[in-house]
């Protein structure tokens, strides 16, 4: 049997040309499941591993449902694709321009965050757009504005949808939908998808085709999983250690807030290494230029919270460190799919102590994951037992703590839901 190609899915000459200039020679698992369905107009649901190529695979059929859509001379918003996070709009945003520049008619792409000025913005809708890919926030800003109407949509896709469907988008979800026509094609694409937020998902999809597709060539991603054992006062110079031992020019290391991200970036670099914080209370200038000096390779590491989890791609790297543990399970598979990229390998280590010890079996459980602790001389533990538990509703782990869910459920005067195992 012939390998599948780009041309036996039904792809338009122009598609095809756009899809060599972009070096894809085959299709991904989940491009060759997804775009057939996608062409023939069809919802659909799309699981599939990071860095399996899922922006790909719904972007080259909406271009070609644009190619083969009546054109107007005043652009109307045809195709909507609602993100998360400002970074992962401006990656979006460059694929649909990328793959659209071969076709005939090259549609117009606008890409809608905050943190920046609005007013460049309203001015690149003048004249309409054909795609825009928008954070939920600065597109209910610019809707406010008049700057443009969603009533023409014909394609609203959720990338990263576990995330939209959170309950902490619900309100700027919600303002959204009620903007777009009933009848459209609605693509929902995610590595990850808890049972929580399936109902709301299939409220939003219509005789939709489910695909789970499996890594780039059948494979799962090449990374290793490791867990170092380390008292949580030594992280930082353990880090400081792997960096230099392992020769590893470009990590990501994962921590929970701003401010650890400043002062374990700042500790790196007075000892030597080059290491650079990013973080949400940086301007959009701030961390558009941190992201590209380390994709450029000035830093060797990154210390950045769950901002750069998701959809963010960095060629080349080779090591993700979760310094501090994420909250939810599922956050830790989005983490480490930020190495192993496009079919290459890549290391992913997590610091676990006495006091977070718990919350790593945990992800264990929730990941179908058995990891071995390691300890690496001069490092080893001496804290062996948990620090005192903080009172109830103060810090805490994930399920023993009210979550962010429960807070605004509890605003909201519902229930919250049980707790995790």
């Amino acid at each position: 049997m012939s390998e599948p190609t780009f041309a036996s899915l039904g792809l338009s000459a122009d598609l095809l040309h756009a899809c060599l200039d972009a070096g894809y020679l085959t299709p991904t698992a989940i491009q060759l499941d997804a775009i057939p369905p996608l062409l023939r107009g069809q919802d659909l649901l799309g699981l599939a591993p990071t860095g399996s190529g899922k922006t790909a695979a719904f972007a080259l059929p909406l271009l070609q449902r644009l190619a083969a859509g009546q054109r107007h001379a005043q652009r109307r918003v045809r195709v909507l694709v609602l993100v998360p996070t400002r970074e992962l709009a401006a990656q979006v945003g460059e694929v649909f321009r990328r793959l659209g520049a071969s076709c005939a008619h090259p549609p117009k792409v606008a890409v809608l965050f905050g943190g920046v000025s609005v007013n460049p913005q309203m001015m690149g809708l003048r004249g309409g757009a054909d795609v825009v890919v928008a954070t939920p926030g600065r597109l209910l800003d610019l809707l406010e504005r008049n700057a443009l109407r969603l009533d023409g949509v014909e394609a609203l896709v959720l990338d990263e949808a576990d995330r939209l469907l959170d309950l902490g988008f619900a309100a700027e979800r919600e303002r959204v939908l009620a903007e777009l026509p009933a009848q459209r094609q609605t693509l929902l694409f995610s590595a990850t998808f808890p049972q929580e937020v399936q109902a709301l998902a299939d409220s939003l999809l219509r005789n939709a085709t489910r695909v789970e597709a499996a890594a780039p060539d059948g494979a799962a991603p090449a990374i290793v999983q490791r867990v170092i054992s380390v008292d949580a006062g030594r992280r930082t110079e353990l880090l400081r250690r792997l960096v230099q031992d392992e020769k590893w020019d470009r990590v990501l290391v994962f921590v929970a807030t701003r401010h650890a991200a400043e002062q374990v970036a700042r500790k790196l670099h007075d000892r030597g290494v080059y290491a650079a914080p990013l973080h949400g209370e940086l301007s959009q200038g701030q961390r558009t230029e941190v992201l590209a000096h380390f994709k450029d390779r000035r830093y060797d590491v990154l210390v950045t919270t769950d901002l750069a989890a998701r959809g963010i791609d960095i060629p080349g790297l080779e090591a993700v460190v979760n310094y501090d543990l994420p909250r939810s399970p599922n956050d830790y598979v989005h983490r480490i799919g930020r190495t192993a990229r496009a079919g290459a390998s890549g290391i992913a280590v997590s610091f676990a102590s006495a006091g977070t010890e718990a919350h790593m079996r945990l992800i264990e459980k929730r990941q179908n994951l058995v990891l071995p602790r390691e300890q690496v001389a001069g490092f080893e533990p001496v804290e062996l037992e948990p620090p005192p538990q903080p009172e109830a509703g103060v810090g805490g782990i994930k399920g023993k703590r009210p979550s962010k869910k429960d807070k605004l459920r509890a605003a909201a005067g519902l229930t919250p839901g049980p707790a995790p195992d």
